[in-house]
């Protein structure tokens, strides 16, 4: 499966009930090969240090987006 996605600015806690502090976890909005919309919950994201356009990609992860209205609804902390 490949899916593409979007980083927006919508940041939400995961939190086990028996954990007092969560994980952030960044919200990103995409879809499948197929066109079926996805949201993702991404806690950590990186590049191999070795890799010639690092800097690029770090830029590019301060890129972000409004997420969409269902996505903005999430609560910011959430039980998983």
């Amino acid at each position: 499966m490949k899916i593409t996605l979007e980083s927006t600015t919508k940041i939400v806690e995961l939190s086990r009930s028996e954990v007092a502090n969560g994980l952030p976890a960044r919200i990103w909005e995409g879809e499948t090969e197929q066109g079926i919309k996805v949201h993702v919950y991404i806690t950590r994201i990186a590049c191999d240090e070795d890799e010639p356009r690092k800097e690029q990609f770090e830029r590019d992860l301060q890129s972000q987006r409004k997420p969409s209205a269902p996505v903005a609804a999430i609560p910011l902390r959430m039980i998983v």
